[in-house]
């Protein structure tokens, strides 16, 4: 046998390996999801933390060049940072609230509304064939039970957000010390690291921060850009609660590919209700939305900063949504990132230490 031959003996196996390992990995989900679950209850206040920490501390670091305290300087971006936060639900809150409350009491004419849109349907339909008949019936009994299910799920969900709340109350706290012990922990950090790892964790560290540091930022001001651009579009077009819906487009925007999709398909199913007319120019509102993003703002403020191919980014998003929802979702993509990196770099050292 030669060696190109046993080669690719030694890739098959390796690559049956891996789907079989994936194929244990799923089976075996309903044991380890439930432990995954607690650990990201605890963790989270701790990773949105160092998320806060990782938005601030370059910040921190330019006024503390100037000669002011660390401390003062970290006071000083937290009054303008948590207190722009505050302004904003000071001035936004009561609105969303009202326009959710309002939402919840249309409930019922809103079901009434999409009821009738069936029946007009089937009524236009009957005349058609049989078979074509009730295959449109089917699937529009099969989109109801999706969309019933779904607001069956965001009601469940919305029960836990006052625990949710109190865990989210010790991230300014857990940030401000991570700001305030920053170069301690960096230089505990490279203590513990042995003396030939250090470079290279050096490197990796930067490399981390290149691939996440613009992607990140300049993500979270596109969202912003988004939702507020479709607040406005909704309401000139006179659609019921338009800032809570702009909201909603603008948080799911987060999520590469399907993103829009979901931010969407509130904004349409109460456009149904109102006229076809206005469905058309949601559709058309959300559309132009993402060309806008997708050739304008992305590609200029986020930039090719992750170089993951698209495949690999449909695949995280659809596995950080399994184990992990809508938080899932998010955080999927940044966490392949870094994975990518790790990779890389694990690669690049073993053809190193090969070499050597």
């Amino acid at each position: 046998m030669t060696d190109t031959q046993m080669i690719w003996i030694k890739r098959i196996v390796m690559l049956l390996l891996i789907f079989l390992a994936l194929f244990m990995f799923m089976k075996l989900m309903p044991i380890w999801l439930p432990v995954v679950r607690v650990f990201l209850f605890v963790l989270t206040p701790f990773a949105i933390g160092a998320f806060v920490t990782y938005l601030l501390h370059p910040i921190v670091e330019k006024i503390h060049a100037f000669g002011m305290p660390r401390v003062l300087a970290i006071l000083f971006i937290y009054s303008l940072f948590f207190g722009g936060i505050g302004y904003s639900v000071y001035q936004f809150m009561p609105v969303i609230t009202k326009q959710s409350k309002e939402l919840v009491a249309n409930l019922p004419n809103l079901i009434d509304s999409y009821q009738e849109w069936l029946l007009e349907i089937d009524e236009r339909t009957e005349n058609l064939p049989n078979s074509l008949h009730e295959q449109i019936e089917t699937n529009l009994n099969m989109i109801e039970e999706k969309v019933s299910a779904t607001i069956s799920n965001v009601i469940e969900k919305s029960r836990g957000i006052f625990s949710g709340l109190f865990v989210l109350a010790l991230v300014p706290f857990i940030a401000f010390y991570l700001l305030k012990d920053f170069d301690e922990l960096k230089h505990a950090a490279k203590y513990v690291t042995p003396k030939k790892w250090r470079r290279q964790l050096h490197t990796y560290l930067h490399d981390v921060d290149e691939s996440l540091g613009r992607y990140i930022r300049g993500q979270l001001l596109v969202c912003v850009v988004i939702g507020g651009a479709a607040s406005v579009a909704f309401w000139l077009i006179g659609m019921q609660y338009p800032l809570l819906l702009g909201v909603v487009v603008g948080i799911t925007n987060v999520i590469p590919y399907f993103g829009p999709i979901i931010g969407a398909i509130p904004a349409v199913i109460i456009a149904f209700t109102i006229s076809i007319k206005t469905v058309i120019f949601v559709i058309i509102i959300i559309v132009i939305l993402q060309l806008l993003e997708g050739n304008v703002l992305s590609p200029l403020i986020v930039g090719k900063s992750l170089h993951m191919h698209p495949v690999i980014i449909m695949f995280a998003l659809l596995l950080g949504g399994e184990i992990a929802g809508v938080l899932g979702l998010i955080v999927a993509v940044p966490i392949f990132a870094i994975l990518r990196v790790t990779l890389i770099h694990l690669r690049d050292n073993v053809s190193s230490d090969k070499s050597n």
